[in-house]
């Protein structure tokens, strides 16, 4: 009879109990984030389109009333950091799935991040830096409130 293979130690690294543990919390928290997001999202669009005027409110005086108020500012802030986490956590799912080297997985990883960090903050600065009352714009195309400007 033919000898018995001989056995490799383990790879030293994370432990399977906490891969398991941060993969269990990474399905919940794609769980409870997809609800979150359904709610925040209805609200969206329920505000934009079927309240009021519907689709024909919206032009760039109604986006800068919104975003003038900072609870509409928050809530949008809240809405685009929460869908750029699930959509990120999801496609790190995706390349852990697919991505079958060592090279290519930590590429596809670090393009994510980098991706999801620079959505996070253009969104963050137009939310945060927007101009409602912009000097030069035509006065019809502006909110109501900018008239004594």
């Amino acid at each position: 009879m033919a000898p018995a293979p001989e056995l490799k130690a383990p790879k030293k690294g994370i432990s399977h109990s906490t891969l398991g543990r941060t993969q269990r919390w990474s399905w919940i928290f794609q769980r409870v984030s997809g609800v979150a997001l359904i709610l925040l999202i209805t609200i969206h669009l329920t505000v934009n389109l079927i309240m009021g005027d519907g689709i024909n409110q919206i032009d760039f005086a109604f986006v800068a009333g919104k975003l003038a108020n900072p609870f509409w500012q928050w809530f949008d802030f809240v809405m685009l950091v929460l869908a750029m986490v699930h959509g990120s956590n999801g496609m790190r799912m995706i390349i852990d799935d697919y991505a079958r080297t060592k090279w290519m997985h930590a590429t596809l990883q670090w393009a994510l991040r980098i991706a999801t960090v620079v959505i996070i903050v253009l969104g963050t600065l137009v939310l945060f830096t927007f101009d409602p009352c912009p000097a030069g714009a035509d006065a019809s195309l502006l909110p109501s409130f900018c008239e004594g400007i």
